[in-house]
């Protein structure tokens, strides 16, 4: 494929497990710039994911880094795994699972049963475990030194457009979910949790579209990487 990187590209990937949003944009404009010798070429993505998320995340280079707003303002689609029965002070796996509780008691229809309460226009507070900053601080900062409740996280309004469970394996439910951006999914398995009164935690988390973008069309960092340095070859 013919790139036109300063011009502008944008770049579908899969985002692998345990990366950092951060961790893909350097690789990529590390190996654009080796590959057409130029150090000047901007990358940026468009959303991030967390480490712990895999799906989508686009990138976009030279001129079309000025469309990362609009990119990033689109409408998402995610699908998630919540583990009843216990909670983090993450609301993933970035922490241990603690206050295990029995979820005998809990059938399928009691999850359809409160999903109307997480659709349409909701409040939600994100979680300590997160880059927004308060105060001049980020968050994950406190949470870090252990100070979960040393700051007031404000709640904002979200909006999820629909929440479709795919699988119940207890304890696990799987479940997609389309959103604005600036919902955290991580936030809304806790929630879950709650309501039901067992607890709840996201165990796993793939992004697969944003907007008219879909996972289906991304690719492999590394497969990107290997395309460069033998494009750079011929």
């Amino acid at each position: 494929m013919n790139y036109q990187f300063e011009q502008g590209e944008v770049l579908l990937f899969d985002k692998p497990l345990n990366w950092t949003s951060f961790d893909v944009v350097n690789k990529i404009r590390y190996t654009i710039r080796k590959n057409i010798n130029k150090k000047n070429i901007k990358v940026g993505h468009a959303g991030t994911l967390d480490p712990l998320a895999t799906g989508l995340l686009i990138l976009c280079t030279g001129k079309m880094t000025k469309n990362i707003d609009q990119i990033q303002a689109q409408t998402k689609e995610y699908i998630a795994e919540l583990h009843l029965g216990a909670v983090t002070p993450s609301y993933d796996l970035e922490t241990a699972p603690q206050d295990f509780k029995d979820i005998t008691h809990i059938t399928s229809e009691n999850i359809q049963d409160i999903l109307p309460q997480f659709t349409g226009k909701i409040q939600q507070k994100p979680p300590i475990f997160s880059a927004i900053k308060i105060d001049g601080k980020r968050l994950y900062e406190h949470a870090h030194k252990g100070n979960y409740d040393a700051v007031e996280i404000p709640s904002r309004e979200v909006t999820i457009e629909k929440i479709e469970i795919m699988e119940v394996n207890f304890p696990k439910i799987k479940f997609k979910v389309v959103c604005s951006k600036g919902t955290y999914i991580r936030t809304l398995a806790h929630d879950i949790g709650q309501v039901l009164g067992v607890g709840a935690y996201l165990s796993a988390l793939e992004r697969t579209k944003i907007g008219d973008f879909d996972i289906k069309n991304a690719i492999q960092v590394a497969d990107f990487v290997k395309e460069l340095a033998i494009n750079n070859e011929l």
